[in-house]
């Protein structure tokens, strides 16, 4: 594996070298004012990059081939152009290019979709943008919240600062089947597969845009790009320079402080700095705890948190095409963090990543190193149990608190001491890292473009031996995925037909491969598309290994043989394969703009929430190893694992429409169906094993029906939104939390579902959604250099629940001052 591994870094840094032989350059500006456009681009077609304007509207292609080139021009909020050129050796070619601006989407530009720079009508998937514009209208530090009006996205949220989003079902306090990507890296976490959310080492100020894809995409991005993906870009310090000074102040003792500089300090060469301290008290919220029947309050709750960033990077371009950027990320966390076994206490939770890309027309290379790191975080659900059983069996309050970081107390009368203590860790420490590195090939022959690509990703996770089966060292996974993409354009015709093929080699879990095709057909006021694509979600390492509570909780990455011979499979990975139609254009007018699609999915081997595999037969071995011996004072008799079951279908539809009233104001429409059927005679379906087919055993966790209504003024001066959401009320079931309606004959850890009733482990206060919430934002422009902002979440200040195990969410406001100082000629 080292000298696959070291081959693949030897392709990261090749250079390919061009014959100079030729270059197109030009001028870019506004047709009507004649102002020049900074940062317009302007693509060699086919190609990943091409070359952005400076300040003075001029661009450069150089050390070109002579040959035919197809250059698309996009500049946001302007009607794209495209300019077909001859060019011959050794051949100057200079344009001069006006832009006429454009009150419809249609001209937008997307990278997610193929990994390349086109037109968003022209993407082969549902793609969602939140531009650089929306993102610095909106005041508050998590830019993330602006996913809540997404068509098709599930956006929750857990208290003032946690926030998260599911795409198409499968919603859980564990997610992740949606794979979060941060300027070309992989940013989920080693050992759980969770997206960094929060965690992220990205600053608002810093985001260009955050480009959401519905469905799977795994064949581009790999495994667990499952139902989704979210892209998240981040701005070139060249074309965006200047300083910025925010400070802000709310509600929940909140308060942020954020920076961002960034200057071109010589011809092509820019640098970037950023940072933010982020801190506040969460909702008034204290969840249960039980010990049989009694609850018990959460032990030394701590409801403050903060989250600090920082980080740099530059920008060298090794001429006009070719750049080679280098960057280095930080964040530390501290808050409360909701999972399928009660909330975690989060302490000073370190994310750092360093990255090295290369990119140039036809080839494109990127290397990063992650390492995540934590010693104090800790469950909270168990370590409240552990101090219970210490302080109900007489222990001293200094000595419970002390012990029930590690350990229970099991009273045994019979014993000298009365009792004995069992390792029932509830922290969990994480010294965890990965290794990414990815090489990529384009070019096109007429009008074929084909792409090559190869990725390589190393986890090393190393929780310390606190929540995996890692006594013994860090578990090393190794995996590689090998991707080809063929795009064929039909001109006249206006048709584009895309197939891409991937095949992923992990090391537990073998070989995959994974199809996606599509055909698009263009006409001057949009296109209609159908698409095909299959996703993974691969088990994650915790799935795997994990070791949580004492053995309580175990991975089944080996497989389990119960005492009476019965075999439990280990995980295999769970498929989804998609069909999807599509329509983005305009509707009746240039004003309206519409994007509508209509999916089937079809899903295999469904990862099972955590399920009780003891409950007929106690476990007699895990793989090969006797269950005492791999977890000491364990009889097998109470094992939680994962399993694979059974197939589901899900279905639905989403409608996007935007209408642009003029040039200052907008008004926006989505709506989302989401639906599925569960077969409930297949005994497969039955993923706790009690022998009968219920909704619990499939955690759709979804709404049916969600709309979302927006109005958007952008002036000279004043800048503002209102945005209302409905969620339709929904039954939620994820590890130990209920959130449903009464349901009698349902039963949940031995308890009918009952509303405002204990259930299992836990308090089920009914439903969640069930609302129409209304947020507002505002902002005016005293100057250039200031500029105030407020927003208000929840105006009306309605108490709604929208996750398990989190308070109610009321109103929440913030308002910020930003300081701006421009640098150079921006």
């Amino acid at each position: 594996m080292k000298i696959k591994f070291f081959t693949i870094m030897g392709l990261l840094f090749g250079v390919l070298s061009y014959a100079q032989t030729g270059s197109i350059s030009g001028n870019i500006v506004d047709a009507t004012t004649g102002e020049p456009l900074l940062g317009a681009n302007v693509v060699v077609r086919g190609t990943n990059t091409g070359a952005t304007t400076n300040e003075d509207g001029y661009f450069i292609l150089k050390d070109l081939e002579p040959e035919q080139y197809t250059l698309d021009i996009f500049f946001m909020g302007y009607e794209s152009m495209t300019r077909k050129i001859d060019l011959q050796q050794g051949q100057e070619v200079t344009l001069d290019l006006m832009l006429n601006k454009s009150s419809d989407l249609l001209s937008e530009v997307v990278v997610s979709a193929n990994r390349r720079p086109q037109k968003i009508t022209r993407a082969p998937a549902t793609v969602n943008v939140i531009s650089s514009e929306q993102i610095e209208n909106f005041p508050g530090p998590n830019a993330g919240e602006l996913a809540a009006r997404q068509k098709g996205v599930d956006f929750v949220r857990t208290g003032v600062q946690g926030t998260g989003i599911n795409i198409r079902g499968f919603n859980s306090a564990f997610n992740s089947k949606n794979l979060q990507v941060e300027d070309g890296r992989i940013s989920n976490l080693v050992a759980t597969g969770l997206p960094f959310g929060s965690f992220t080492t990205i600053t608002k100020e810093d985001i260009e845009r955050v480009e959401i894809i519905l469905g799977p995409n795994a064949a581009l991005y790999g495994p667990n790009a499952h139902n989704g993906l979210v892209n998240t870009l981040t701005k070139d310090p060249r074309t965006s320079e200047g300083l910025d000074l925010i400070a802000g102040a709310g509600n929940q003792e909140q308060l942020t402080f954020r920076g961002r500089f960034a200057m071109e300090v010589k011809d092509n060469v820019g640098v970037k700095l950023w940072g933010e301290h982020t801190r506040g008290t969460e909702f008034d919220y204290v969840d249960s705890v039980y010990v049989g029947q009694t609850a018990y309050p959460e032990l030394e709750l701590d409801p403050d948190f903060h989250t600090t960033k920082y980080g740099a990077a530059v920008y060298y371009g090794l001429n006009e095409t070719n750049d080679l950027i280098a960057s280095y990320g930080h964040s530390d966390n501290s808050n409360l963090g909701v999972t399928n076994a009660g909330r975690n206490q989060i302490k000073d939770w370190n994310i750092d990543y360093a990255q090295l890309r290369y990119l140039s027309p036809h080839f494109y290379a990127n290397v990063y190193h992650t390492w995540s790191k934590t010693e104090d975080t800790y469950a909270i659900n168990q370590r409240t149990q552990n101090y219970i059983s210490f302080i109900n069996n007489g222990f001293s309050e200094a000595e419970a608190l002390e012990r029930s970081f590690t350990e229970q107390w099991f009273p045994v009368p019979a014993l000298p001491d009365g009792g004995l203590s069992l390792p029932r860790g509830a922290v969990f420490a994480d010294d965890s890292r990965r290794w990414n590195g990815e090489a990529q090939y384009n070019n096109e022959i007429g009008a074929l473009t084909y792409v090559a690509g190869i990725q390589y990703q190393q986890d090393r996770a190393d929780s310390k031996g606190t929540y995996l089966l890692d006594m013994d060292g860090p578990i090393v996974i190794d995996q590689t995925g090998y991707y080809g993409q063929l795009e064929y354009t039909f001109e006249e015709a206006g048709l584009d037909l895309l197939f891409v093929g991937r095949y992923d080699d992990h090391e537990l879990y073998g070989g995959n491969f994974i199809p996606k095709a599509a055909i698009v057909k263009n006409f001057d006021f949009g296109s209609f598309r159908l698409t095909y694509g299959k996703g993974i979600a691969a088990p994650s390492i915790l799935n795997l290994s994990g070791n949580l509570f004492g053995g309580l909780v175990l991975g089944n990455g080996e497989g389990f043989t119960l005492e009476d011979g019965t075999e439990i499979p280990a995980l295999d990975v769970e498929t989804i394969r998609s069909i999807e139609a599509g329509y983005k254009g305009k509707l009746f007018s240039d004003r309206l703009f519409m994007e509508a699609n209509a999916y089937y999915n079809m899903s295999e081997d469904f990862l099972s929430p955590l399920i009780n595999i003891s409950a007929t037969s106690p476990v007699d071995t895990r793989g090969s190893t006797p269950i005492e011996e791999l977890i000491p004072g364990s009889d097998g008799s109470f094992v939680l694992t994962y399993l694979n079951f059974g197939d589901v279908d899900t279905y639905g539809a989403d409608l996007g429409l935007n209408y642009f009233f003029n040039d200052q104001n907008r008004f926006s429409f989505n709506y989302s169906y989401f639906d599925y059927s569960l077969d409930e005679d297949d005994p497969a379906n039955d993923a706790n094993r009690d022998g009968v087919v219920l909704k619990t055993d499939l955690p759709i966790n979804t709404p049916k029906h969600k709309f979302g209504l927006g109005y958007y003024y952008t002036g000279s001066k004043f800048f503002g939104s209102l945005y209302g959401r409905y969620v339709e009320e929904y039954d939620f079931f994820s590890g130990i939390n209920v959130a449903a309606e009464t349901q009698r004959d349902l039963l949940v850890g031995g308890d009918p579902v009952v509303e405002n009733a204990r259930v299992g482990r836990t308090w089920n206060y009914g439903p969640l959604g069930g609302f129409f919430n209304v947020d507002l934002t505002l902002g005016y422009n005293f100057s250039e250099n200031w500029i105030l902002g407020a927003s208000v979440t929840n105006i009306f200040d309605s108490e709604v629940r929208q996750f398990v195990a989190s308070p109610a969410i009321g109103r929440l406001y913030m308002v910020e001052l930003k300081y701006h100082l421009p640098i150079g000629n921006n």
